[in-house]
């Protein structure tokens, strides 16, 4: 059986926590990046992952990329849609440039990701697609309809692939991380931080190995039962 896995977005923050936990279970990971070389670098240098780079928004650049990391390594047996951005915004504040540009990059990126790799996982008997959504798109959140949107379209889209997939051996899962330590949250106003810490039961954010250690579980034999699923982690933020 493969043991190749790709992650988008897989250099920094999330992507990063998940390449490298699943290059410690012994999968040759393929992290995909768009625009942060040195990061891409960095991940290599400190995971042994083979990186590439290409726009996850664009369809056809989507299934070269593909192409091009099943030629180098193998056929994917793993993917993980992890690659996102916000641009937040009130609504009437919004740009038409702010929704395309993060309902693209969340959530049409699953579709481009999913469709480049579907028919080679159907003709192995054997898939794992994992997509990191939000708790965001579970419960909305002020300022972020286009996050938001593309967020809980990534739950119906997994749901729909999960019961396409699930008679050749493949699953489809959902993960719905809350607040986790990342460069990005480290950016945020200290006094909005106590303010978030204050709304999560746990009394403190996540951290990227913990979403991480939930990817590496449904990628492996022991999750080959849960398909179609969205998974919450968010220290008791938003109970479902």
């Amino acid at each position: 059986m493969s043991k190749v896995a790709i992650v988008t977005g897989g250099t920094r923050g999330i992507g990063l926590s998940i390449t490298r936990a699943l290059r410690d279970e012994g999968y040759e990971v393929a992290a995909t990046y768009h625009g942060n070389d040195e990061a891409a670098l960095k991940c290599a240098d400190e995971t042994g992952a083979k990186t590439y780079k290409f726009d996850v928004c664009d369809y056809d650049a989507c299934v070269q990329g593909v192409q091009q990391i099943e030629a180098d390594m193998g056929p994917a047996a793993i993917l993980v849609n992890n690659a996102g951005i916000t641009k937040d915004g009130t609504l009437h504040k919004m740009s038409p440039d702010s929704w395309h540009d993060v309902i693209e990059t969340n959530l049409t990126s699953c579709f481009n990701m999913s469709r480049a790799v579907i028919n080679s996982m159907r003709g192995q008997q054997f898939g794992r697609i994992i997509n990191i959504s939000s708790i965001n798109g579970q419960k909305g959140q002020f300022g972020q309809t286009n996050y938001s949107a593309a967020k809980a379209g990534i739950i119906g889209f997994t749901k729909a692939l999960a019961l396409e997939s699930a008679a050749k051996g493949i699953t489809v899962n959902a993960i719905c991380p809350g607040y986790i330590e990342t460069d990005m949250t480290k950016q945020m106003r200290p006094e909005v931080l106590d303010m978030i810490v204050k709304q999560i039961p746990v009394s403190r954010m996540g951290k990227p190995e913990e979403i991480a250690g939930l990817v590496v579980f449904l990628s492996s034999d022991k999750a080959a039962f849960m398909t179609g699923a969205t998974f919450t982690a968010n220290g008791g933020q938003y109970m479902v």
